[in-house]
């Protein structure tokens, strides 16, 4: 494990070398730290996986697997790895909804379908549709739905955000591209996932032109949009949103950065 820890190197070489051996004798990492795992490891799989780490491909896509709120989801090259700053929307959600809330989500851009999902398993009355424009990305949150039990209170459009969806939704998510077209990035994002689901523009700011005109119309009077930002994004979005006329309640993330903004139809 040492040696293996050793090879990828970080921050994180520890933790992504565990994940890898738990990965290569087919058992949660839990089990393997617990040590009640009586098995042969092949170390040729293994060794494969870490040269993979190496070279630079996150341990995600290796593995197949991310946790996201307490969801274990399948992820693959055509979805953005969920992170867990992205739990910053379903937390905002649970500050502002009763559990009992039989709610009416979208999830604009939904990816892996992580935002929409974690809304579903958290409001047990809820359903919901999730949006994307890449077809490979939709079977992938598709999968995620059946895997989860959820498939009967979600359905999946292919579309261009909010292009041919009416309104009347309680919940509406999104974690769009928000990254400058020339930001730099660290190679496991930049040369493995997906650019579509990263990268808006010269200012990182193109996904939120595109869909916020659309939420007063999705939202309703009564309805409630979290979008992430970026964490330097927020004047600049929250601007334009006003000027679409929705009040805007910034939320941080566990590091104190603002990374959603809570938007409602101003009532003014």
């Amino acid at each position: 494990m040492r040696a293996a820890a050793a090879r990828i190197g970080g921050e994180t070489a520890r933790l992504d070398a565990e994940l890898l051996l738990a990965h290569a004798l087919g058992c949660t990492r839990e089990a393997l730290l617990l040590g009640g795992l009586d098995r042969a490891i092949d170390m040729a799989a293994f060794e494969a996986l870490v040269t993979r780490r190496v070279g630079g491909e996150p341990v995600a896509y290796i593995v197949g697997r991310r946790e996201f709120w307490s969801l274990d989801l399948i992820v693959t090259p055509d979805v953005l790895i969920p992170r867990a700053d992205s739990e910053t929307l379903i937390e905002a959600a649970v500050a502002a909804i009763p559990a009992d809330a039989g709610l009416r989500v979208l999830d604009l851009g939904t990816g892996s379908g992580a935002l929409l999902l974690a809304t579903l398993a958290q409001w047990r009355l809820a359903w919901g549709v999730g949006v994307d424009r890449s077809a490979a990305a939709l079977a992938v949150a598709a999968r995620n739905a059946d895997a989860l039990g959820l498939a009967a209170r979600a359905a999946f459009v292919q579309a261009d955000w909010a292009a041919a969806i009416g309104g009347g939704w309680d919940l509406v998510l999104a974690n769009p591209p928000y990254v400058r077209n020339d930001a730099p990035l660290a190679r496991d994002v930049r040369d493995y996932e997906p650019a579509a689901a990263l990268f808006a523009g010269e200012d990182g700011l193109d996904a939120y032109r595109a869909l916020l005109p659309d939420l007063p119309r999705l939202l309703g009077p009564t309805g409630l949009g979290i979008i992430e930002i970026g964490s330097e994004q927020g004047s600049a979005v929250a601007a334009m949103a006003r000027a679409l006329g929705m009040a805007v309640d910034p939320r941080n993330d566990l590091a104190g950065r603002e990374r959603a903004l809570c938007l409602r139809v101003s009532a003014d």
